[in-house]
C-alpha cells in the first residue's frame, strides 16, 4: 500500500496546480474497480454499438470512389489505369493528409466530450473545417501540374494526361470533403452515429444512378465519374451540417461561430500535423507501390492488377476502421472523463473484435479468390494475376486488421506522434526498400511489390502492439484532464 501510494504522488507531483491534482486523484479512484468478464462483455456490446454503423459509414464513403473506379473500369484498360493512378495521387496529396489532420478531432473532442466541456467540442470543429479549408488551396494548385508531374517521373504519357484530367475534376471534392471529415469526427466522438448512417447511405444511393450517368450517358466518360465523387461528397455535407444544425441531440456541442474558433488554430496544427503524417506515412506507402507497378514491364497490367488488389483491402479495411474510430471515441471519453481502468477495457474488448473480424473476412476472400478480380474488370489477363496474388491479399488484411485498431486506440489517447515514427520506421525504413529489391531486383514484379510492403505492415502492428501493452493508463488518464485545463500542454504530449 505505501509503494501504491508513493508512486501515486511522485505522479502528483509531475503535474502543476491543486486542481490537476484533484482530477488526478478523481482519475485514480474511477480506475480502482478490478477487471471482469462482465464488464469485459459489456464493454464489447458498447464498442460493437458503435463499430456497427461506423463500419457502414466508412464503407459508404469509400464506396463513392470505387463505384465510380468500377464504372470507369468497363470504358477500358486506359481509363481503369489513368483513374486509378489519379485516384491514388489525389489519396496521397489531398484525401489523406485531410482526413489525417481531421483526426487529431478524435483526441481533441472526444476527450473534451469525456471530460463535459462540450463547448470546446463545437469550436474544435469548426477550427478544424477552418483549417482544412485553407490546406485545400496549395493542394488544388498542386494537382492543376500533376499530368506534367507524371510524365516527368517517367509514367506513360497518355495514362498521365488522362490522369491528370482527372484529378482536376476532384478538385470540388477535396474542399468538400475539408468540411465532411471534421464533420464525422463531431458527431463520432458523441457516439451520435445514426446520423452519420443515415446520411451516408442516402449519398451513396443517390451517388449510384448519379455516377452511371455521368460516366455512360453525359459524354463525359471517366471525368464525370470524378464530378460524380464530388457532387456526393457536397451533399453529404449538407445533409450532417444540417442536422448539426437543427437536432437537439447536438444542443449541448452546438457552439455560435465565432472569432474564438481562429485562437484554436495553433493548438490544433499542433496535434493536426503529427496526425496527418501517422496516417500519411502509411498510405502513401501503398501509393508508392501503385506508382513503381507503372514502372515495371507491361504497366497497364501491374497497374490495374495492384489497383485492384488496394481497392478491395481499401474497401474491406472499413470493418477494421469502424472498429478504430469506436476504440479512438471509447479511450478518448474514459480517459477525458479520468476513467483509466475503462479506457483499457474498451481497448481489449475492441482488439478481441479485431481478431475474430479479420480471420472471418480474410477466409471469406480466400474462398472468393477467383471471382472478386471480376468487380473491377473483364479483362482475363488481369482477374488471373488478381488471383495469383489472392493469398497476399488476405495477409494484409489480417495485419491491416489489428494495426487498424491499434491505430485508434492511438488516437484516442494522443499518440500520433509516436505513431508518426513508428510508421515512418516500419514503411520507408523496411517495407518499400524491400518491396523495390523484390520487385525489380528478384524480378518477382507485383506480388514482390506487395510482399515488400506487408512486410513493413507486420513490423508496424508489432511495434504498436508493444507500446499499447506497455501503456500506464493511469498516466494517460491524467494527461488527458491535464489537456483539457492547459488547452493542451506540451509537456504532456
Amino acid at each position: 500500500m505505501e509503494d501504491t501510494e508513493k508512486t501515486l504522488e511522485e505522479r502528483l507531483l509531475l503535474l502543476g496546480n491543486n486542481n490537476e491534482r484533484e482530477l488526478v486523484k478523481t482519475s485514480e479512484i474511477k480506475s480502482s474497480s478490478a477487471l471482469n468478464w462482465g464488464t469485459f462483455f459489456k464493454e464489447i456490446k458498447r464498442v460493437g454499438f458503435i463499430a456497427g454503423p461506423l463500419m457502414a459509414v466508412t464503407l459508404s464513403q469509400f464506396l463513392l470512389q470505387v463505384i465510380s473506379t468500377m464504372m470507369v473500369g468497363h470504358l477500358g484498360e486506359l481509363a481503369l489505369s489513368s483513374t486509378s493512378i489519379a485516384i491514388s495521387l489525389s489519396a496521397v496529396t489531398g484525401f489523406s493528409l485531410l482526413q489525417g489532420m481531421a483526426s487529431a478531432l478524435e483526441t481533441l473532442c472526444g476527450q473534451a466530450y469525456g471530460a463535459e466541456e462540450y463547448y470546446k467540442v463545437g469550436l474544435k470543429t469548426y477550427t478544424a473545417i477552418v483549417s482544412l479549408i485553407f490546406v485545400c488551396f496549395p493542394i488544388s494548385l498542386l494537382w492543376t501540374y500533376f499530368s506534367k508531374l507524371l510524365i516527368f517521373i517517367g509514367q506513360d504519357p497518355l495514362i498521365s494526361q488522362e490522369a491528370g484530367k482527372f484529378i482536376v475534376c476532384l478538385i470540388p471534392a477535396l474542399f468538400a470533403y475539408a468540411i465532411l471529415q471534421p464533420l464525422v469526427r463531431f458527431f463520432q466522438t458523441q457516439s451520435l452515429v445514426t446520423p452519420m448512417l443515415v446520411s451516408t447511405c442516402i449519398t451513396l444511393c443517390i451517388h449510384v444512378p448519379l455516377c452511371w450517368f455521368m460516366v455512360f450517358k453525359s459524354g463525359l466518360g471517366n471525368h464525370g465519374g470524378a464530378l460524380a465523387i464530388g457532387i456526393s461528397y457536397w451533399l453529404n455535407v449538407v445533409f450532417l451540417g444540417l442536422h448539426m444544425k437543427f437536432s437537439s441531440s447536438c444542443a449541448k456541442t452546438r457552439t455560435p461561430i465565432t472569432m474564438e474558433l481562429f485562437h484554436g488554430i495553433g493548438e490544433f496544427l499542433r496535434l493536426a500535423v503529427p496526425s496527418a503524417l501517422m496516417l500519411c506515412l502509411e498510405w502513401w506507402s501503398y501509393e508508392l507501390v501503385i506508382l513503381q507497378s507503372g514502372l515495371l514491364p507491361n504497366p497497364k497490367l501491374e497497374t490495374s492488377v495492384l489497383a485492384v488488389c488496394l481497392n478491395t483491402i481499401s474497401t474491406l479495411y472499413s470493418i477494421p476502421y469502424g472498429l478504430a474510430a469506436a476504440a479512438s471515441t471509447r479511450v478518448s471519453n474514459e480517459l477525458g472523463a479520468g476513467n483509466s481502468k475503462a479506457a483499457r477495457t474498451a481497448t481489449l474488448a475492441v482488439m478481441f473484435l479485431a481478431v475474430g473480424e479479420a480471420c472471418i473476412i480474410s477466409t471469406v476472400l480466400f474462398v472468393n479468390r477467383r471471382v472478386f478480380g471480376y468487380t473491377f474488370s473483364n479483362e482475363k489477363e488481369v482477374v488471373d494475376y488478381v488471383t495469383e496474388i489472392a493469398p497476399l491479399v488476405c495477409v494484409s488484411l489480417i495485419l491491416d486488421g489489428l494495426q487498424g485498431v491499434l491505430s485508434g486506440v492511438a488516437r484516442g489517447c494522443g499518440w500520433q506522434k509516436i505513431g508518426a515514427y513508428i510508421n515512418l520506421g516500419a514503411f520507408y525504413l523496411c517495407g518499400i526498400p524491400v518491396a523495390a529489391i523484390l520487385g525489380f531486383w528478384v524480378q518477382l514484379r507485383g506480388k514482390g511489390l506487395w510482399i515488400g510492403i506487408q512486410l513493413g505492415s507486420f513490423l508496424q502492428t508489432l511495434l504498436l502492439s508493444l507500446v499499447t501493452i506497455c501503456t500506464d493508463w493511469e498516466i494517460q488518464a491524467m494527461r488527458a484532464r491535464v489537456r483539457m485545463i492547459d488547452g493542451g500542454s506540451p509537456s504532456l504530449n
